[in-house]
């Protein structure tokens, strides 16, 4: 089904103009009567029918909302990597379910985003609402600011340091310490990893350093395989 993004949508009639009119109108080619479902963002979802299309809107009749589940709260910290894996992450982690991304300058970052985050972080969000709209979530992913990753805090989170060289904790086995609805953080390095001294920094503000396995994965990888495994664990996947 046609799907859109209303912000603080509401039921009744809306009138959509702009990108989401572009959207609809061009892309989708809605036409009137037609049946859609129209999202928040925020976790409801509305059965909509197109009530007018104009030369620069679109009008739509909304009913009663329903409320999806919201499923554990995972957060990526992903180490800024090169080129477009961040993009890669952001819409497939979107398509697994993550709650938020994190975009953390590491040690080995090669990338440097002086003077572009306001552009990149446009860029992200459309990426997020995007996949929201493709894969069927009410709700949309945050995208929060990058910052360094020493500077990184998560209160009440459980952190899991995804960590090449740890051997004894699988991610499975670290989950099953935390709470099924207890939010998680993943940290992910970039391209070479995190350097030692950022892994035994985290450990030492209360993180857990774990492994997927003893395969390495790149940094594109690791974040899709551990949400792939929470999800799978909590019973949503697979």
């Amino acid at each position: 089904m046609k799907r859109v993004l209303v912000p603080s949508a509401a039921p009744g009639r809306v009138r959509l103009t702009a990108a989401r009119f572009h959207h609809l109108a061009v892309v989708q080619r809605v036409s009137v009567g037609e049946a859609l479902e129209v999202f928040d963002g925020a976790g409801q979802v509305f059965p909509a029918t197109v009530e007018q299309l104009g030369a620069d809107f679109v009008e739509l009749g909304l009913l009663e909302p329903r409320r999806l589940p919201a499923p554990r709260r995972v957060v990526v910290v992903q180490g800024l990597p090169k080129a477009d894996k961040l993009e890669l992450v952001l819409q497939k982690g979107t398509e697994l379910g993550a709650a938020a991304f994190l975009p953390a300058q590491a040690r080995r970052s090669v990338v440097r985003l002086d003077g572009k985050v306001e552009q990149k972080l446009e860029r992200w969000r459309r990426i997020v609402e995007e996949a929201a709209r493709q894969c069927g979530r009410a709700d949309v992913p945050e995208v929060l600011p990058p910052c360094p990753l020493e500077a990184v805090t998560l209160a009440n989170t459980t952190v899991l340091v995804l960590d090449e060289a740890e051997r004894s904790l699988p991610l499975s086995l670290a989950l099953d310490a935390v709470a099924p609805d207890a939010p998680v953080a993943l940290v992910v390095g970039p391209e070479g990893g995190l350097d030692r001294a950022e892994v035994d920094a985290l450990t030492a503000r209360g993180a857990r350093a774990v492994t997927l396995g003893p395969l390495v994965l790149r940094t594109e990888t690791a974040a899709l395989a551990a949400l792939a495994v929470i999800r799978h664990l909590d019973g949503q996947l697979g």
